[in-house]
């Protein structure tokens, strides 16, 4: 019978969060028949992840024995001994010799005067020899948390046995608290066969997600700040969060978050033991951002050296002597300094931002304390920090001049200009820079509570539109009151016409809405004299008439690419550099889209824009997935995908983007995933502009994972958007060409030429040469199944040839993989082709994947090669009987008559197991017959005759 402890709460593994590679580790560990030591500070989690573990694994276990020690127990001896063996010493104690069942009976029950000194062997015996007689009934696994809280008696007995356990089906699952100390000890004394397995910080998504499981709906620039403060630790982010729900009253911009009292007493139990003087140095270095010695001097504290050096020693600080600016004064953890402020009363707070105003050497820093030193409202001090907003928005520091932009606001007194409600807009664009949409649409409605100035709360309902991102369709209602506002102003009236070309796109789908909305704007805001306006409109409008294929295109790039020019605009994602990059992508110039693209990414980087950032790393990862950079563009695509998701910008653009890199280079599920997340996206947004891009994507990844069904029914679908929505331009999403090839794999020639046919029209049109190119690669393929072999040879080698010229690489290694399996297939074994082999024949294919670091391509040779070496063809009498089915169910029946599987049918042919399946059942009913044993039959009768 198998005995456990019941816990009173027991943690479900999907509610871990964040520790996917740590599970795996221990899992594989105790799979195995390992034990695992989890190990890391207090906080972190060990004890919700030893929880999930046991409750996994004890099923697989006859006995479980628990224990979970606490500090205030820890000096009774066997307590946690008396956990292990209470429950299960009537099984055991049987087998016990009798002096070691004596010596651990009295451990156990405390009746005896058992010590380690007096019956150190027998217990030490004892224990050993109840954990095999355990195991000789079944598995043993041994739970134990907090083991840094286990009586020392019991940790000696346990590490005397768990040494000698080699070969016992015994399993230890512990965890251990260590702060800075060494585990080794604790390994020392678990089973040979034990792995470490420390559980570090979280990321700040993973924060966020457990935050938002919590409940806990924070914006995107307070989660950031809890982990900054929390350092990834789950607990302290957990507490922090329920501070900040629980507050009536936020922090100020630039204070640290709200400490509750549990994390103070946790962090600053040590605090008491630093003299006053100590305790005042240590506030105004917790009020600094980058304290150093040299400042605390400046700020007045004449003994910082030695009260810094004895808070180290209490292991508050750590002095980084190697800092890149000299000796600097780091907590040992960030909690610590926002503890200690979050302590301090007021008063001391202001006197130590006041020291620092003064001290600080940075323009910055000198007005963010002047601030939090100053109350009330007072006009040179928000001078000073609207000046400092400007300084650091010059620097590239976004979000540094949204915090100083709200402290100049609250600082402005009422009637000054610039007042009160321009500084928060400001702030509010800041923030959209730095990618805090929260933060900005938060100001922005504070704003539309306060002012009925018509430039005021049109630039506010601009902000709220801003923020939607590709959700536009929830702040719909937005529109008719920001245009109520606006009035007849045409700068007024410029902004929201802009908004509203951008939601003819996103919303209704219609480029053509798109495109009189936005020349509209363009027209506003010439009138209204709003330069800046007019080159957003410019630049959306050549982007929109770029993707619809419209003549005038090149003619409105350079529209708006004429002087005067903003700065700010000129390097914004819907500026004109974004729109010329996209029309070089599309005109096949990729030398020139890449340095394009590049110096883009760079000047945004500079300037600290998180959205432009985004757009720019795609960009950059497709200009290099064009020219057949797979690993390169896989890299882009990731870290693009990552910063996407830190800010919540682009998510959906930034998963299909991912999505074909990894189809392409890295992982074809991890690619499917994507793609399919990308959809379900753009779905709930109502975004038919990206629901196109993302089926396209996932159509790609289809096709590369060997389900051209499934190809079909995805890129059918883009086809039918991109034709309500008016793109007619095949460089835009760059699909037809696998739908073609898809749809020759299903036996649908005719709807693939059909494809072909007029994609090749437009492409002529607009001069999309590789586009023509790989058109005529997915020709060759409906040639092939149409018995014109030869031509379908010089088409694939002519396409290969032009996409190699054109600087194509992925695609001209297609081309040569289509090749190699056309030419293995010849029907005339006596050919020179034939005679290469079929290693020989995929050799080129082999190389250009190579080169792309195309990984799944590569797979997919390699299936190419381990399929079954092609069968000489039928007699034709016996093809006779198959002249009535289309070309891919000949195919299939002359593979079954070849004696073929389903599986191999399938490898050889480049589709998916069901996709033979289902031509196989076309195949019994054209032919009247009802299984492949009857194909077998049909032609061994043909060759009789």
């Amino acid at each position: 019978m198998r005995r456990d402890f019941q816990e009173p709460a027991r943690c479900r593994p999907d509610l871990v969060f964040g520790r996917d590679e740590p599970l795996a580790a221990a899992r594989d560990q105790l799979t195995s028949g390992g034990s695992v030591l989890l190990h890391g500070p207090a906080g972190i989690g060990k004890s919700t992840v030893l929880r999930a573990l046991a409750a996994e694994y004890a099923a697989a276990a006859r006995t479980v024995l628990r224990c979970s020690a606490t500090e205030s127990e820890s000096h009774l001896p066997f307590l946690a001994l008396a956990d292990l063996f209470g429950l299960v010493l009537d099984q055991v104690s049987g087998r016990l010799p009798a002096a070691q069942r004596t010596a651990l009976e009295s451990a156990l029950t405390g009746r005896g005067e058992s010590t380690l000194q007096r019956d150190g062997l027998a217990l030490r015996l004892a224990v050993l020899s109840a954990l095999r007689a355990l195991a000789a009934e079944g598995g043993v696994l041994i739970v134990a948390d907090d083991l840094q809280w286990l009586d020392p008696a019991s940790a000696e007995l346990l590490g005397f046995a768990a040494r000698r356990l080699g070969g016992t089906p015994v399993q230890l699952l512990c965890a251990l608290r260590t702060d800075g100390q060494e585990y080794d000890r604790y390994l020392r004394a678990s089973p040979p066969d034990t792995a470490a397995v420390r559980l570090g910080p979280l990321s700040r998504t993973q924060v966020a997600t457990l935050l938002d499981h919590r409940g806990h709906r924070l914006s995107r620039s307070t989660v950031r700040e809890i982990h900054r403060t929390s350092g990834g630790n789950p607990l302290f982010a957990l507490e922090l969060g329920r501070a900040l729900a629980e507050s009536p009253t936020p922090p100020r911009p630039g204070e640290p978050l709200p400490v509750p009292t549990s994390l103070r007493a946790l962090v600053l139990s040590r605090l008491d033991m630093l003299s006053v003087e100590a305790r005042r140095t240590l506030l105004v270095a917790s009020a600094g951002a980058r304290p150093t010695p040299a400042l605390l001097l400046a700020a007045g504290r004449d003994n910082a050296e030695a009260e810094c050096a004895q808070a180290a020693e209490l292991g508050l600080l750590a002095t980084d002597l190697d800092g890149p600016a000299g000796p600097a004064i780091r907590f040992a953890h960030p909690l610590i300094s926002a503890a200690l402020y979050a302590e301090a009363p007021a008063p001391e707070r202001r006197a130590a931002h006041a020291a620092l105003s003064t001290a600080a050497c940075d323009p910055i820093e000198r007005a963010r304390h002047l601030a939090l030193a100053t109350t009330g409202t007072d006009p040179e001090v928000a001078g000073r920090l609207a000046e400092a907003a400007g300084e650091a928005r010059d620097r590239g520091a976004p979000s540094v001049a949204a915090q100083l932009g709200l402290l100049a606001a609250r600082h402005s007194p009422a009637g000054t200009v610039p007042g009160p409600e321009e500084r928060r807009l400001q702030a509010a664009e800041d923030a959209i820079t730095a990618g805090e949409v929260d933060l900005a649409r938060d100001i922005a409605h504070e704003v539309l509570t306060r002012t009925t100035v018509p430039a005021h709360r049109v630039r506010a309902w601009i902000i709220v539109i801003d923020t939607a991102g590709h959700t536009m369709s929830e702040v719909d209602s937005v529109f008719p009151q920001a245009l109520a506002d606006a009035g007849d102003d045409p700068r007024l009236l410029a902004l929201v016409h802009y908004q509203l070309a951008w939601r003819g796109l996103i919303v209704q789908g219609d480029f053509t809405e798109a495109r009189e909305a936005a020349a509209h704007a363009a027209e506003l805001a010439a009138r209204g004299g709003d330069r800046r306006t007019e080159l957003l409109s410019l630049a959306f409008q050549a982007q929109t008439e770029t993707l619809m294929g419209h003549p005038n295109a090149p003619g409105t790039i350079k529209r708006a690419l004429k002087e005067p020019q903003d700065p700010a605009v000129a390097c914004h994602h819907n500026g004109a550099g974004s729109a010329r990059f996209r029309w070089l992508v599309m005109s096949d110039q990729l030398a020139e889209a890449r340095a394009t693209v590049t110096a883009l990414l760079r000047e945004v980087r500079r300037r600290g824009s998180v959205e432009s950032e985004v757009h720019f790393l795609r960009g950059l990862a497709e200009t290099e997935l064009r020219s057949g950079h797979c690993g390169r563009a896989l890299d882009l695509a990731r870290e693009g995908l990552r910063l996407a998701r830190d800010s919540g910008i682009g998510e959906t653009a930034s998963a299909m983007l991912t999505s074909l890199a990894e189809a392409s280079g890295g992982d074809v599920d991890r690619a499917l995933a994507l793609a399919r997340e990308a959809v379900q996206h753009a779905r709930e947004d109502g975004d038919q502009m990206y629901l196109s891009r993302a089926l396209g994507a996932l159509g790609y990844a289809q096709l590369v994972a060997g389900d051209p069904a499934g190809t079909v029914r995805s890129l059918r679908r883009v086809r039918e958007l991109e034709l309500g929505l008016g793109i007619t331009d095949p460089a835009r999403g760059r699909w037809h060409g696998d739908l073609a090839e898809a749809l020759v794999r299903i036996g649908e020639p005719d709807e693939a030429q059909d494809v072909i046919t007029v994609t090749r029209e437009h492409a002529l049109r607009l001069g999309r040469d590789s586009v023509l190119a790989v058109l005529d690669r997915a020709e060759a393929l409906v040639r092939a199944v149409r018995g014109e072999r030869e031509a379908a040879v010089s088409q694939l080698t002519s396409a290969q040839d032009r996409l190699a010229k054109l600087g194509y690489g992925l695609e001209e290694a297609r081309a040569a993989f289509a090749l190699a399996a056309l030419r293995t297939r010849r029907p005339d074994p006596d050919t020179p082709d034939a005679a290469l082999g079929r290693p020989a024949a995929y050799d080129e294919a082999t190389r250009l994947f190579r080169r792309c670091r195309a990984l799944p391509w590569l797979r997919r040779v390699d299936e190419a090669l381990t399929a079954p070496d092609p069968q000489p063809p039928l007699a034709p009498a016996a093809r006779d009987g198959l002249e009535g089915l289309a070309p891919t169910e000949r195919q299939v029946a002359a593979l079954v008559m070849e004696g073929a599987t389903n599986r191999e049918i399938a490898a050889r042919l480049f589709v998916s197991v069901k996709t033979v399946e289902a031509t196989l059942t076309r195949v019994y009913r054209k032919l009247g017959i009802r299984s492949r044993v009857d194909i077998v039959r049909l032609a061994a009768g043909r060759r009789a005759k």
